[in-house]
């Protein structure tokens, strides 16, 4: 079952991947290292705010910019849980899923959450609850081989298990 309950962290549109991960920092690709600049460019105060409030609510063309893995790395690594957005740049919509970071596109939901609203996600049943104004959302759930391959943790442990037999 995949449901995570948090706070919302709320930015706006157009954020690329140049704001994510900085490209001074794209010569590692050690997920914590990526962690400690994520957002900076954006939110000095990203990294210390994502401790406590760690589902990310964003609005249009979310990861918009390159197609670089290193920055749904590293806001997965930097401790958020889940992204909800009004829309995701296709490759970075791709690349989340290929490295397990979970991710949906729920317009209505983004207008209506505020910053450090309580949120819960239910990927299984595609239910975004608004905990602090009781408001419910809907959108289609993932299908199971994508919600099985967040669950791994990413494309390469899918295959992985898959290779060795697994399910």
């Amino acid at each position: 079952m995949m449901v995570f309950r948090g706070f919302a962290l709320k930015y706006g549109d157009n954020i690329d991947t140049d704001v994510i991960i900085p490209a001074r920092y794209l010569n590692t690709t050690d997920p914590k290292e990526l962690s400690e600049h994520c957002m900076e460019d954006l939110d000095l105060d990203f990294k210390n705010k994502v401790k406590e409030k760690n589902i990310l609510v964003v609005g249009e063309n979310f990861g918009c910019g390159s197609s670089r893995e290193h920055a749904p790395i590293a806001i997965k690594a930097s401790g958020v849980q889940c992204i909800i957005a009004k829309s995701f740049a296709r490759i970075f919509y791709r690349n989340a899923i290929n490295i397990g970071l979970p991710i949906l596109e729920v317009p209505e939901a983004v207008d209506k959450i505020n910053e450090g609203d309580e949120i819960e996600v239910d990927f299984d049943n595609g239910i975004v609850k608004n905990i602090s104004t009781g408001e419910i959302f809907k959108t289609f759930p993932f299908p199971p081989l994508i919600q099985e391959i967040i669950k791994k943790g990413g494309l390469i442990n899918f295959a992985k298990e898959r290779i060795k037999g697994g399910k």
